[in-house]
């Protein structure tokens, strides 16, 4: 395990943020980097709990071995620990940034303390594991002869298409949107996730022989029965753009917007 005493010994610590008069500068990310030390510290709080409630169902729906990549972390073998991250994970880098982290809640250490910082740490890991080049592409020689579609490239169209691709399956992805990514381009604010490093990881995917086919809303502009005679399968991805709407006093005012209107035309912005 970490270290037996980590959670007694230290005290949780989040990164430090940029000052506010320099973040209103620009849409960037606004955490600064966190130092190996402060993270192998956070990582030795974790308590290695006979029962991990962290990676359960309810504490991480994709259910990450956290208590052993913290353990990992804290004994400085970062490129185990990036392996052990990636097995129940596609993508770490956005859960990392985006994820309300309710393996926190499940913390035992929330009982009477302050959660471990997993969340952080898993970004620090998939983050050294790109700056060192443990990252690659992981390309199939064997071919299946089978051609599949996936419809929406959001998280879970890009995680679908990945594992189907490394099975030796040929896999286009159909996105409606000019740009590839769904709601993690479109619908997530640059100082969440700058787009820099969602296109990081469509490069590997790429490389990987995924085909991205924007621009084709699948129903609209490409019928489904040229999708059901031209692929063996189809994969369903679909994101939730449809806001909820609010029947409260007041919601007719001027100025009152759905966050969805306002976020997609300002990440377009953004992006140009």
């Amino acid at each position: 395990m970490s270290d037996p005493q980590g959670f007694m010994k230290f005290q949780r610590t989040d990164p430090e943020r940029r000052p506010p008069q320099e973040r209103i500068q620009d849409w960037k990310e606004f955490y600064k980097p966190t130092i190996e030390k402060n993270i192998k510290i956070q990582a030795g709080r974790c308590m290695d709990c006979g029962v991990p409630f962290c990676q359960s169902f309810q504490g991480c729906p994709v259910e990450n071995q956290i208590p052993d990549w913290n353990d990992l972390v804290y004994q400085s073998d970062w490129k185990k620990a990036c392996d052990r991250l990636h097995s129940t994970n596609n993508f770490p880098e956005f859960t990392g940034r985006l994820c309300p982290a309710p393996c926190e809640s499940a913390c035992v250490l929330a009982i009477n303390e302050s959660p471990v910082s997993i969340r952080v740490i898993e970004n620090e890991i998939v983050e050294r594991g790109f700056k060192e080049g443990w990252i690659h592409p992981e390309i199939c020689h064997e071919k299946s002869g089978k051609k599949i579609a996936v419809v929406g490239s959001g998280p879970a169209g890009l995680a679908c298409a990945q594992q189907l691709a490394r099975q030796g399956h040929s896999v286009s992805v159909f996105e409606k949107s000019n740009k590839i990514g769904g709601l993690l381009r479109y619908g997530i604010p640059d100082f969440k996730l700058e787009k820099k490093t969602l296109d990081r990881r469509l490069s590997q995917l790429i490389e990987e022989g995924i085909e991205f086919r924007p621009n084709i809303h699948v129903g609209l502009n490409y019928e489904m029965d040229q999708l059901r005679s031209e692929f063996d399968a189809i994969c369903l991805t679909t994101g939730a753009e449809n806001p909820r709407e609010l029947i409260i006093p007041g919601r007719d005012l001027k100025g009152v917007h759905l966050a969805m209107d306002y976020l997609v035309q300002q990440n377009k912005r953004n992006s140009g």
